[in-house]
């Protein structure tokens, strides 16, 4: 097997037809009948899984892996990576904002360079001034947290060697950050700028952006562990200078002490550190908790094509 396809699926059902006829086109040009197209259906509410499942009945060359339930596009995509076979693997989303002949110019580039992975990044990120402004933002704190210069408006749409591949799939992390792991298995990684069509409003909000953040800096990074343990120590030396100016003030001017407001406004602002800190540390005591666990980040219903043994 030369070539292997990957794709989730949610809400799919109005692309799923053109994305396979379009995958099927650009890789039988490239590599003849030596490939696969693996959908993964990622507990896709609407008609997705059916036309899938009618695919693998018309096409020996589609897979289809169902999963039990939805558990996010970046695990279901970790599932799909470990059911490909071919010796190259293409991943792209299948709604059609990410073109499947990308796939020609990312094969051509890769053996020129002789890379492990041809990634697509986007030219100008696709939105509205919101989208556009979380994205920026988001890379930009990712970095300043973590350390890590993530490349900016990078797209699913990647070519990839299958012993990247075999790398990618050795971590085995329950909380799933697919930027991160791209970025830290190494290989040799070029990219190739593309413009991304804006097919539907994006499930990327605001908040889930944040929630994305949270996840990818806690699991990468002790950053925000260190940084408690310095503010802590500020905060200390802060309180013993103005310890030592009230017993001055006492002993030498013997002003009377006045100011509760002060006082009470200390008190808040400590108090909501306190409880900032605690959660912060909240956060990771969980992750421990769910890695510790070592439950599976998806489970597979049924697989569905002629071409499984």
């Amino acid at each position: 097997m030369k070539l292997s396809v990957v794709a989730t699926l949610y809400q799919s059902e109005r692309y799923i037809n053109e994305f396979h006829a379009r995958a099927s086109t650009v890789a039988r040009r490239l590599v003849g009948d030596e490939y696969e197209i693996v959908l993964i259906n990622d507990g896709s509410p609407d008609d997705s899984l059916n036309r899938a499942i009618k695919l693998t009945e018309d096409d020996v060359h589609v897979s289809v892996v169902d999963l039990s339930r939805n558990f996010g596009h970046h695990k279901a995509m970790m599932t799909g990576l470990a059911h490909a076979r071919g010796e190259r693997v293409f991943l792209i989303d299948s709604d059609l904002e990410e073109e499947p002949e990308w796939l020609s110019n990312f094969s051509a580039q890769m053996d020129q360079e002789a890379c492990d992975v041809v990634y697509g990044v986007q030219e100008r990120r696709k939105g509205k001034w919101f989208e556009r402004w979380s994205g920026q933002w988001f890379y930009y704190l990712l970095k300043n947290l973590t350390g890590f210069a993530l490349p900016q408006n990078v797209v699913t749409a990647r070519l990839m060697t299958k012993r990247y591949v075999e790398a990618l799939l050795m971590h085995r992390e329950r909380e799933v950050f697919m930027a991160g792991l791209w970025h830290i298995t190494g290989f040799a990684q070029s990219s190739q700028g593309v413009k991304k069509h804006s097919m539907s409003e994006t499930t990327y909000t605001f908040r889930r952006k944040m929630s994305i953040l949270v996840n990818s800096v806690t699991s990468f990074s002790n950053a925000p562990l260190v940084s408690i343990f310095y503010i802590g120590v500020s905060i200390s030396l802060f309180s013993s200078f103005y310890i030592a100016y009230l017993i001055a003030q006492r002993l030498f001017w013997a002003t009377p002490l006045t100011g509760w407001t002060s006082v009470m406004a200390s008190i808040w602002l400590l108090g909501g550190m306190v409880i900032s800190f605690i959660g912060v540390v909240g956060i990771y005591l969980a992750k421990i908790f769910s890695e510790t666990k070592q439950r599976p980040y998806t489970i597979v219903r049924h697989i569905y094509g002629r071409n499984q043994g």
